[in-house]
């Protein structure tokens, strides 16, 4: 376990406390926990930052020689796990010091010194549907936290739903614990099951990438090729009918290669899967400006389905579901990512065929199929090479907008084809009245 703990907090921990190093006004805390039969194992990082470090530093050094006496480490040690609740199942659990490793004064002034602390608690034993609650209020005034759980070594362990406030200062964790030895946990009950629900929702919700996908592809629905260019509108029927291929097309695909890598059946690096991505989006926005593959992009919708599935796996492989309560869990998941992305295009779907019928809609089909075509370049470019780019800053915050932005465009839409009717109307009185004159005329 103590090796599994190690792994996992440098996998965990590593990379905020580095990117952070230098700190400045902060306190990062940030603690992973592990949980076993009987038994719950923290570990917890603390960085203070080079401003709030004198005041941590005068917290732990109480008899101001300039030295950590064991007793005074051991102390601080103790005041911060006072100040951190743990509890399943609502029953409070007393935490018990393991180790505890302290930094030179002069790191922690430097804001790179880091505290660890190790402990643990035991639990009682209790029924197969559990709820671990972790508070940490240390320093809160100061601080910044993280929080993370390990995947159970126990395999009759196994984590449903994980759930953390705005500043993670507050944390729970639903979990599954069956009471024999075989390995099996029996069948999920529906909170498990609705758990996997609301993650694929929130999956689909902040994987900005997979919708932006989805709706470049959707771009042309109302359209028909001709000539190398889009150039006629299908009907609403033809439209709705598209629009259902294609998003039933990349459900299959993605639900196929979901199911089989969440099992271990196929496995790819996930860099590579995130490049395919994004490539994915730049084909389907090149597509949406000049027909690549007109007719066929149920066939573009189902190949890569079947990339963006091995990405949705990830989620569900490394909370370590297994058996019976797998299958459960990968069918509440990808539900919670055809829900989300049902009322996404229900969302779209007015806006589309209303603007479809106007000549306002090249201007949103190239503007929009130029701004997908930007992004995936970046993160093309931010997944081959590392670097950081604020794609996903621009990208998540329109995101975050979409309450807006959606209603908005329907009423832009609908303004823009209430006064394409109007002048349409407007033209064809002005010819028939053309016309009724001219009979007259020839009548005389």
């Amino acid at each position: 376990m103590k090796k599994l703990l190690a792994i996992g907090a440098a996998v965990f921990l590593a990379l905020p406390l580095t990117t952070f190093a230098h700190r400045l006004d902060e306190y990062l805390q940030a603690t992973l926990l592990s949980v076993q039969a009987g038994r719950v194992d923290g570990s917890m990082r603390l960085q203070p930052g080079v401003a709030v470090s004198p005041v941590v530093i005068a917290s732990i050094d109480t008899n101001g020689d300039g030295t950590l006496s064991d007793a005074e480490q051991r102390a601080y040690a103790e005041h911060i796990l006072s100040n951190v609740a743990l509890s399943v199942d609502g029953q409070r659990l007393r935490l018990n010091l393991v180790s505890v490793t302290f930094p030179e004064i002069d790191a922690m002034r430097q804001g790179i010194g880091e505290i660890q602390v190790e402990f643990s608690a035991d639990v009682s034993a209790g029924g197969a549907n559990r709820r671990l609650v972790f508070e940490n209020h240390n320093r809160d005034s100061m601080a910044v936290y993280l929080v993370n759980s390990l995947v159970p070594e126990d395999k009759n362990i196994q984590i449903t739903a994980q759930t953390r406030n705005e500043n993670q200062s507050f944390y729970q964790m639903d979990f599954v614990q069956s009471s024999g030895g075989t390995g099996h946990v029996g069948r999920p009950s529906l909170s498990g099951l609705a758990g996997a629900f609301g993650l694929g929702v929130r999956h689909i919700a902040e994987g900005t990438d997979h919708l932006l996908f989805l709706l470049a592809l959707l771009l042309p629905a109302p359209l028909l090729a001709c000539g190398g260019r889009w150039s006629g509108r299908a009907t609403v029927r033809g439209t709705l009918m598209q629009i259902f291929r294609i998003v039933t097309a990349f459900t299959i695909g993605h639900s196929l290669t979901l199911g089989l890598a969440a099992f271990g059946l196929v496995r790819l690096p996930s860099r590579p899967v995130e490049v395919l991505i994004a490539v994915s989006i730049f084909i389907s926005a090149v597509h949406a400006i000049r027909p690549l593959f007109p007719g066929r992009e149920a066939l573009i919708a189902a190949f890569f389905g079947l990339i963006h599935g091995l990405a949705f796996a990830t989620v569900i492989s490394d909370l370590g579901f297994n058996g019976w309560y797998r299958l459960v869990s990968i069918l509440g998941f990808n539900i919670g990512i055809e829900a989300m992305q049902l009322a996404v295009v229900a969302a779209i779907l007015p806006s589309l065929l209303l603007l479809s019928r106007t000549r306002a809609y090249s201007l949103l089909r190239v503007g929009a199929a130029l701004f997908a075509g930007l992004a995936s370049a970046g993160w093309t470019i931010e997944r081959i090479t590392g670097m950081q780019s604020s794609v996903d800053l621009i990208v998540n915050g329109l995101a975050h907008q979409a309450a807006w932005i959606a209603p908005g465009l329907f009423l832009a839409s609908l303004i823009c084809w209430l006064f394409s009717e109007y002048c349409s109307g407007k033209s064809l009185n002005h010819f028939n009245g053309v016309t009724f004159s001219g009979s007259i005329r020839m009548q005389r």
